[in-house]
């Protein structure tokens, strides 16, 4: 029922959805258990979440969550456009420090499957935009951790200009990658 593309990082994995439409519009799936357990992706997700930004050059990110509550996230944008960023946090791998920008859309209905162990944000990228995710552990405030958008290290290029960027002030607040523990090695 969809298409894996490869993703820079092999880890982090492309889907897209196979489209049936009409004069009435299409239909898809965008999740199937059985299609996504073929293709070795078996996590269980327990919560779906919605996120509505209103204005374009909303910055979400870069978030993750620590041990014991860490989350595989897969996302979809199903109003809108969003540049959406994963950034590899384990040490001992070899793309660690190194990231993935993706574009996903109401349009192109791709879905980005980010695994336990990256950081992950987006920035919408027109008005109105809406991003829902599922993600396979529940919300832990005392395990929500963050790295800076902006850090040069990682080097993320958000496709728009940093003083257009919308923040909040947690998210203005993120250590760079070098100054994180190590969450998880």
């Amino acid at each position: 029922m969809f298409n894996i593309e490869p993703a820079e990082i092999p880890d982090i994995k492309i889907f897209v959805p196979r489209k049936f439409g009409d004069h009435r519009g299409f239909f898809c799936e965008l999740y199937n258990r059985r299609a996504f357990a073929e293709v070795g992706l078996t996590q269980e997700f327990v919560q779906d979440n919605c996120a509505f930004s209103a204005e374009r050059g909303t910055l979400r990110g870069l978030h993750f969550q620590s041990l014991p509550f860490a989350q595989d996230k897969l996302i979809c944008v199903t109003r809108g456009r969003v540049r959406d960023v994963a950034v590899d946090l384990r040490k001992s791998s070899s793309t660690f420090g190194r990231h993935v920008a993706i574009e996903l859309s109401a349009e192109n209905l791709r879905q980005v499957f980010v695994p336990v162990g990256f950081a992950h944000g987006y920035v919408t990228l027109e008005p109105n935009t809406e991003v829902l995710y599922k993600v396979t552990n529940y919300y832990a405030p005392d395990h929500d951790h963050g790295v800076a958008w902006n850090d040069p290290a990682v080097g993320v290029d958000w496709g728009i200009a940093a003083d257009e960027v919308i923040l909040s002030e947690k998210d203005r607040k993120h250590p760079v990658l070098a100054e994180l523990p190590d969450f998880f090695d």
